[in-house]
């Protein structure tokens, strides 16, 4: 698995104009290629009348889902150009959109690329990215006199708190690095007189 990859940040949209015609990138995150394909089909929906909605999605931390369209720009100026702006800035579970409304002056083949390529560049800045690393999912299991301090301890100290759940013992469900496992199980056991009980589960992605 990858270490960590980058997302959009959130759905945002980036104008600019290239020799009188219009570019319009829409980028937003994509869990999945079915996402992606909703959000394309919502901003063709909202452009009509525009000249050309090229698309290009990143689905997957290890980039296992690729797909670019040209939509009738000449083939590998639109979608491909915007797909290698995606996989430089390593953008991942991302689509983008570029709305074209032609202003009557011809960029040919060399101008499509960088107008293509460049405006989601732009909108990746103007909207901003978020870097999801890979961390293991852990619980620790705990008995109710010490669970309130572990918890803060927990939070103090930078841990990722998941889920806290109580029964007969408390659960407190947390995210680690996979390197801070063995450093993380000597300080547990440290601040919980070895009481506290670590079980390691599956891995998964969060917020760096």
């Amino acid at each position: 698995m990858q270490e960590q990859y980058r997302t959009v940040a959130r759905e945002g949209v980036h104008e600019t104009e290239i020799n009188r015609s219009r570019f319009i990138c829409a980028l937003a995150p994509a869990a999945t290629e079915e996402e992606a394909q909703v959000f394309v089909a919502r901003i063709r929906r909202e452009h009509p009348t525009a000249t050309h909605n090229c698309f290009a999605y990143v689905i997957g931390a290890d980039a296992s889902v690729q797909k670019a369209s040209d939509d009738g720009e000449p083939g590998g100026t639109a979608g491909v150009p915007m797909l290698q702006m995606l996989m430089r800035r390593d953008v991942r579970y991302a689509v983008a959109v570029v709305t074209r409304y032609y202003g009557g002056v011809k960029l040919g083949a060399g101008g499509l690329i960088r107008a293509y390529g460049g405006v989601v560049g732009e909108a990746l800045d103007a909207v901003g990215t978020r870097t999801r690393r890979r961390f293991r999912l852990a619980s620790v299991t705990v008995d109710h006199q010490r669970a309130g301090k572990l918890e803060n301890d927990l939070r103090a100290t930078g841990r990722t708190v998941r889920d806290v759940r109580y029964a007969e013992q408390v659960t407190i469900e947390i995210g680690l690095p996979d390197a801070d496992t063995d450093a993380f199980r000597a300080w547990l056991a440290d601040v919980t007189a070895g009481s506290a009980v670590l079980e390691l589960g599956g891995e998964a992605y969060g917020d760096a």
